[in-house]
């Protein structure tokens, strides 16, 4: 099995694991706030438990995701992920600001920021 068709299969068991865990957590927790998971390890220990995954394939397979993501948003490209949402990179204008210690008016730079928009099916099951 190649290398991208291992990265395919595992990025279609994080798929999964995330859609089942968000729709686990969800419905458990009540409160979505609370059961947010904070921690990398988290997610880690969530996609292994999902995905009948050893820890260690699962912290590997975590991280390609997440520096797969990382990687195309640093090229400008978006990541949609079907159902969970999109990752995008939004440019913010330059503007003038102010420094709130010395009021001092500031000129702002333009910047490039990442942003998450929501698919439907996640805001369904945040809704719920």
């Amino acid at each position: 099995m190649s290398f991208l068709d291992k990265m395919k299969d595992a990025g279609e068991d994080i798929k999964d694991a995330f859609t089942e865990g968000a729709q686990d957590l969800a419905e458990k927790a009540g409160d979505l706030k609370d059961a947010a998971m904070e921690k990398a390890g988290d997610i880690k220990d969530a996609v292994a438990e999902k995905a009948a995954l050893s820890k260690k394939d699962a912290e590997a397979a975590v991280t390609a995701a997440l520096d797969a993501v990382a990687a195309a948003l640093a090229e400008g490209d978006e990541v949609r992920l079907v159902g969970f949402g999109t990752f995008e990179v939004k440019k913010r204008e330059a503007r003038m600001g102010r420094n709130p210690k010395t009021k001092e008016e500031i000129q702002i730079p333009a910047t490039k920021v990442p942003a998450f928009k929501p698919g439907k099916a996640l805001k369904d099951i945040v809704a719920k």
